[in-house]
């Protein structure tokens, strides 16, 4: 049976040293870090079950070590000991975060009853609930939330351009949410209380993609037996997301471009040009700038796109959104499977906080579903996200060799073992990295390409 993980942080090393002497006779594996912010680090660097913390230290005070471990990992249990008796000082560490509070000298009877109850339930219920708090006030609409400082500046943007009538160019890899942050443009702009059409460029065919964007006559080619309105008479007044639009022909990038320079259009089989008025939200996981250079794309219709961008970074450079991310999904697919799942484990959290997600938002989604039906208690553990976050530590963690590996080397590791996983069946892949086909298959000629 695997030994539970725990972290004293002490710098009295006497008193460091009788714990770990103690809790090792209970079975416990203990680690030992003589001030808060060597705590901390060390809880970045390798996993815990549970934290015990002297409140007074010279470096890091342990209110100030709850804090930034807690801003990691939410998940992590952390008991604080004092000899500092005091209620205003215990009040104030249990609103912060704190599990529970014991005095010096301590007494080794509630000790072990205690780390045995931080164990056995794995983290207290109302940090969840203080968790939730947080992600309703981190999250700006449509599901964006986040605390990371890449995120905030992102909302800011989300904040400063919506109210604008700018074109808006959204680009980031599959699964970062790209339709979220169009959505929140449209919602939080003065069109909000008019339609958001929706379309992607690369799910429709170039011969249908014409009529599906500006409407067509009836008898206009075969199989049209009635007039259509398009997407772009149908965005009157309010918006468009023309998602993936690098993947948009040249012929159709030349007819898109009358429409923002003329804001008219003419339906297939109609000689009547029809006046619009529609802001564009474009969005792209392609490089369109690249795109230009290669003649793939116009450069006058990029210019007229890319009045504005926003970037949206992968969600493996910004790990500090995965817990409020986790947790919303959690909430959102225990109701949804009917199923009564309280939290994650420190350990799965961990992992989670660790892994690159090369399918970004949208793979961790996945997981987490699939955590929640898959989990065979209350919380979900690291064991329940094995088919996501391998097991080997060696492979998968950082800390582990891995610190000065490009992210891109983790992502293809990633992406590798997953398909090597599924017997080389790239639509299972594709569904567990919850990236996809197309996006995998582009990956893979890459990884040939630089081999």
């Amino acid at each position: 049976m695997t030994q539970n993980k725990i972290l004293v942080v002490d710098d009295d090393t006497a008193h460091a040293r009788m714990l770990k002497t103690l809790m090792t006779d209970w079975g416990y594996k203990i680690f030992l870090a003589d001030d808060g912010d060597v705590g901390v680090d060390m809880v970045r660097a390798e996993g815990f079950d549970m934290v015990l913390m002297d409140m007074k230290m010279v470096k890091m005070s342990g209110m100030e070590a709850l804090q930034r471990i807690h801003e990691y990992n939410p998940s992590m249990p952390v008991i604080i000991m004092t000899a500092y008796s005091s209620v205003d000082t215990a009040v104030k560490a249990l609103k912060i975060g704190a599990y529970d509070y014991l005095t010096k000298p301590l007494d080794f009877d509630k000790l072990k009853l205690t780390v045995e109850r931080v164990l056995e339930r794995f983290f207290l219920k109302t940090e969840n609930k203080s968790l939730k708090n947080r992600l309703e006030q981190a999250c700006l609409s449509h599901d964006i939330m986040g605390k990371s400082p890449v995120m905030a500046a992102l909302l800011d943007t989300i904040h400063m351009v919506a109210p604008s009538e700018a074109n808006v160019l959204v680009t980031g890899e599959s699964g970062t949410g790209k339709e979220l942050v169009s959505s929140a443009l449209h919602h939080n702009s003065p069109r909000k209380g008019q339609a958001f059409i929706r379309i992607n460029c690369a799910a429709i065919t170039e011969t249908l993609l014409e009529s599906e964007l500006f409407g067509h006559e009836r008898g206009a080619f075969t199989g049209a037996d009635k007039k259509r309105k398009g997407k772009f008479l149908l965005a009157d007044r309010g918006s468009i997301l023309l998602d993936e639009i690098g993947e948009m022909s040249l012929p159709m990038q030349a007819k898109l471009l009358r429409v923002i320079q003329e804001k008219e259009f003419t339906p297939v089989g109609s000689d009547q040009n029809i006046r619009v008025d529609v802001r564009i939200i474009a969005a792209t996981n392609r490089n369109l700038k690249t795109m230009v250079e290669e003649r793939k794309f116009r450069q006058d219709l990029y210019y007229r796109l890319n009045v504005v961008t926003i970037d949206i970074p992968p969600l493996g450079q910004r790990p500090e959104d995965i817990p409020e991310l986790a947790l919303h999904f959690l909430s959102e697919f225990s109701k949804k499977n009917k199923r009564d799942i309280q939290g994650f484990s420190p350990d799965a959290m961990d992992a989670m906080i660790r892994y690159p997600w090369p399918g970004n938002v949208r793979e961790l989604m996945n997981a987490v579903e699939r955590g929640v039906v898959l989990a065979r208690s209350d919380y979900i553990c690291k064991s329940d996200l094995s088919f996501i976050v391998p097991l080997d530590d060696q492979q998968s963690l950082p800390g582990s060799g891995l610190e000065n590996i490009a992210l891109s080397k983790i992502e293809e590791t990633a992406i590798l073992s997953t398909l090597e996983s599924a017997s080389g069946n790239k639509s299972e892949t594709a569904r567990r990295l919850g990236i996809t086909r197309k996006t995998l298959l582009n990956k893979l000629k890459q990884y040939e390409r630089e081999s």
